[in-house]
């Protein structure tokens, strides 16, 4: 059975926050989840050794509102009727 342990790193030490067999709950975490961390690190054991061991980076999602509008080109057919003439 293999078991995930998630260690919260605030910049100086490691403390475990979560140990537990859930694959999908353990790799759902988020540093933000916990007070004062700055990096989740994962390992996984699996009969008593550890056989891998990552940070648990977060994923970005893109918003609408993440979006700059001045970064945009925006062009509309009148515009480009006029270019071509």
């Amino acid at each position: 059975m293999k078991i995930y342990v998630i260690l919260s790193f605030d910049g100086e030490t490691l403390e475990n926050v979560y140990v537990g067999p859930d694959e999908e709950k353990a790799l759902a975490f988020k540093p933000a989840d916990f007070e004062n961390c700055d990096a989740l690190f994962v390992e996984i054991w699996e009969d008593g050794e550890k056989t891998d061991d990552f940070r648990l980076e977060e994923e970005e999602e893109l918003e609408e509102d993440d979006v700059q509008y001045e970064d945009v080109d925006l062009v509309n057919e009148e515009d480009n009727e006029e270019e071509v003439k």
